[in-house]
C-alpha cells in the first residue's frame, strides 16, 4: 500500500496551530506517511513534527468555512489546528485518521526511520540473556541457561534462552510447559546474592476443576528451596478470581501437592479496569475546575493511586519474603505477562542496587518486560482519549513507571536516572521511531526482523549526549535494600506525566538547573579542598624532615 493513497490533501497553507505553552502560530501544514508537520518558516519558531502513531483521537468542528481539528495525543497532549476551507479540513482529518490507525506493523515509522546520529552501540545486543546469566553464574552454580525454547518451540512469549534450575532437564521443562498457561513454565526472574533466594515467574497452572497435577512442575519449583525452608506463591489475583479460573481450565497450586509453599493472593486489577482508570484520571487532570471537592472526588473516582498502592504493596511483600524471611518466591496471575511483571520488576528495584542505575534499569525492562512477553503492541495501541476501545489496551507499563517514580521520589539519591528518563520510556512505549517496543513478544519481533530492519531505543539513549539529560545529579550509589512507604499519604499524583500539558514546568525546570549548578560548584570546591589538603600534608612532611 502506498501512503499517498491515504493522503487526500498533502499540504495546506495559512493553518493556525494552538498548543500548550506556545503562542499560536500560522504556517504550512504538511502530511507525510508518518508525520504531521507544521512549519511557520519564521525564525526562532519551533516546528511541530508529530508522529501519526502518537495520535489517539481527533475531533472536528466547523464555524462557517473555517474548520478546526483537535488532535488528542497518546502522551496526553492536546493540539488544535485551525484550517481554512471545509474540504481541506475534512480531507486532512480523514487522512490523519487513516494514517494513525495503520493495521500493518511493518508500515510503522521504525521501519522507515534512518538515524541522523552516529551509532556507537547496537542496543539490540546490549542486554542478551547470556550476559544476564553471567552475572548470576559467578554467585551460584545451581542454575543453567536452557535453550529448550529455541525457535519458540514451547512458549511463543518467552525468549529462546531462559534460566532454570540445573537439576531440571529440558524434557521435564516441556512437560511443565504443557501444564502452565501459554507454555509459561517457571523461570528465574531474580537471584538475591545476599542469601541465595530467588524470584521466579510463570503462567497459572492448568489444574482445572479436576485438580490436575504435574510432578515435573512440583519438582521444578521445589528445586529452588533449601532444605527445611518454605517458599511463597504470590498469586496476583483474588482467591475468588483464581477459583473462577479453574472452571476455564486454569487455577492455582493445591497445598496438597505443594506442601512446602504458602500461597498468598494479592488482587491487582487488569485490562479494561486499568484503562477506565486512566481515562478518568486524564479527564480529571484536563478539567479546568477550581473546585477542590470536585477535583479530589474525580481523582479518587479514577482509582489510579489505589492501583499504584496495590502493585507497590505486592512488590514489597515479594521483596520482604526474599530479604527478611529468607524464602524464595514464585509469582503469577493468569497469563503472567502483566501484573506478574509489574511485581517482579518492582521487587528488583527495591532489592537490587543495579536496577536503580540507568543500564541496570534498561536491562530490567529488556528482561522483565520485552523478553518476558509483555504485549506492548496490544496494551499501548491506544491511550486515554480513544473511544473505540478494544479489549486488550491497558496502561500496565505506565503504572509500573508511575510506581518507579513513587519510589524515586521517596529515595531521590538512590537512582542514577531522573524523572525525564521515565517520561521518555512512557512516550516511546506508545509512539516511537525505534523498534524496541514493537510487537507483543520475542517471537513476533523475530518474525518482523526488528534487529535487522529497525534501530533500538538503547542505541540512541546510551549515547553520552543523551545520557546527560537522563542522569540524576543527586545520585549516590546505595548498596542497601530500599523500602518504600505504601501508606496513602506517601503516594502522589505524578505531575510530570498527568499535569505536564496543563501546568508549566518553567519554574521547576529553573529550580532544577540551579540545583545542578550548586552540585557542580560543590564538586569543584571539594576538588580544591582535596588539592589544598594534599599540599598541606606535603608541607607538613617537609617541615618534619627539616
Amino acid at each position: 500500500m502506498e501512503f499517498a493513497e491515504l493522503i487526500k490533501t498533502p499540504r495546506v497553507d495559512n493553518v493556525v496551530l494552538h498548543r500548550p505553552f506556545y503562542p499560536a502560530v500560522e504556517g504550512t501544514l504538511c502530511l507525510t506517511g508518518h508525520h504531521l508537520i507544521l512549519s511557520s518558516r519564521q525564525d526562532n519558531t519551533e516546528e511541530l513534527w508529530l508522529l501519526h502513531s502518537n495520535i489517539d483521537a481527533i475531533d472536528k468542528r466547523f464555524v462557517g468555512s473555517l474548520g478546526t481539528i483537535i488532535i488528542k495525543c497518546k502522551d496526553f497532549r492536546i493540539i488544535q489546528l485551525d484550517i481554512p476551507g471545509m474540504e481541506e479540513c475534512l480531507n486532512i482529518a480523514s487522512s490523519i485518521e487513516a494514517l494513525s490507525t495503520l493495521d500493518s506493523v511493518t508500515l510503522m515509522y521504525p521501519f522507515f526511520y534512518r538515524p541522523m546520529f552516529e551509532v556507537m552501540e547496537d542496543g539490540w545486543h546490549s542486554f542478551l540473556p547470556e550476559q544476564e546469566f553471567e552475572l548470576y553464574s559467578s554467585a551460584t552454580s545451581e542454575w543453567r541457561l536452557s535453550y529448550v525454547n529455541k525457535e519458540f518451540a514451547i512458549c511463543p512469549s518467552y525468549p529462546p534462552a531462559v534460566i532454570v534450575p540445573k537439576s531440571i532437564d529440558d524434557d521435564a521443562l516441556r512437560k511443565v510447559a504443557a501444564f502452565r498457561h501459554g507454555g509459561r513454565f517457571p523461570v528465574l526472574s531474580y537471584y538475591h546474592k545476599k542469601n541465595g533466594m530467588v524470584i521466579m515467574r510463570s503462567g497459572q497452572p492448568l489444574t482445572g476443576t479436576n485438580g490436575r497435577r504435574c510432578k515435573e512442575d512440583e519438582k521444578l519449583i521445589n528445586a529452588t528451596l533449601r532444605a527445611g525452608k518454605r517458599g511463597y506463591l504470590i498469586d496476583t489475583r483474588s482467591l475468588n478470581v483464581a477459583q473462577q479460573a479453574r472452571a476455564k481450565g486454569g487455577g492455582f497450586e493445591q497445598e496438597a501437592h505443594y506442601p512446602q509453599w504458602r500461597r498468598i493472593h494479592k488482587s491487582i486489577e487488569r485490562y479494561h479496569v486499568l484503562q477506565e482508570s486512566l481515562i478518568k484520571l486524564v479527564e480529571a487532570c484536563n478539567e479546568q475546575t477550581h473546585n477542590m471537592d470536585r477535583w479530589l472526588g474525580k481523582l479518587e473516582a479514577s482509582n489510579w493511586l489505589t492501583h499504584i498502592k496495590e502493585i507497590l504493596t505486592t512488590a514489597c511483600l515479594a521483596a520482604q519474603c526474599i530479604d527478611r524471611e529468607g524464602a524464595s518466591v514464585l509469582i503469577h496471575g493468569t497469563e503472567g505477562t502483566d501484573s506478574t511483571l509489574q511485581v517482579t520488576s518492582l521487587a528488583q528495584i527495591i532489592l537490587e542496587p543495579r536496577s536503580r542505575t540507568i543500564r541496570g534499569f534498561e536491562a530490567l525492562i529488556e528482561r522483565e518486560w520485552l523478553q518476558a512477553g509483555h504485549p506492548f503492541q496490544q496494551r499501548c495501541a491506544q491511550s486515554a482519549y480513544c473511544s473505540s476501545k478494544q479489549k486488550w489496551e491497558a496502561p500496565v507499563f505506565l503504572l509500573f513507571l508511575d510506581c518507579v517514580w513513587q519510589i524515586l521520589r521517596q529515595f531521590p539519591c538512590s537512582f542514577e536516572f531522573n524523572e525525564h528518563f521515565l517520561i521518555m520510556l512512557f512516550e516511546h512505549a506508545y509512539a516511537s521511531q525505534f523498534g524496541t517496543f514493537l510487537g507483543n513478544n520475542e517471537s513476533e519481533r523475530c518474525k518482523l526482523k526488528l534487529q535487522q530492519k529497525t534501530m533500538s531505543l538503547w542505541s540512541w539513549v546510551n549515547r553520552p549526549s543523551e545520557l546527560s539529560k537522563f542522569t540524576n545529579p543527586l545520585f549516590e550509589a546505595n548498596s542497601l535494600v530500599i523500602w518504600p512507604s505504601v501508606a496513602p499519604q506517601s503516594l502522589q499524583l505524578w505531575e510530570g506525566i498527568f499535569l505536564r500539558w496543563s501546568r508549566s514546568s518553567k519554574y521547576l525546570d529553573e529550580a532544577y538547573e540551579e540545583m545542578v549548578n550548586i552540585i557542580e560548584y560543590n564538586k569543584e570546591l571539594q576538588a580544591k579542598v582535596n588539592i589544598l589538603r594534599r599540599q598541606l600534608a606535603e608541607l607538613e612532611t617537609e617541615d618534619g624532615l627539616q
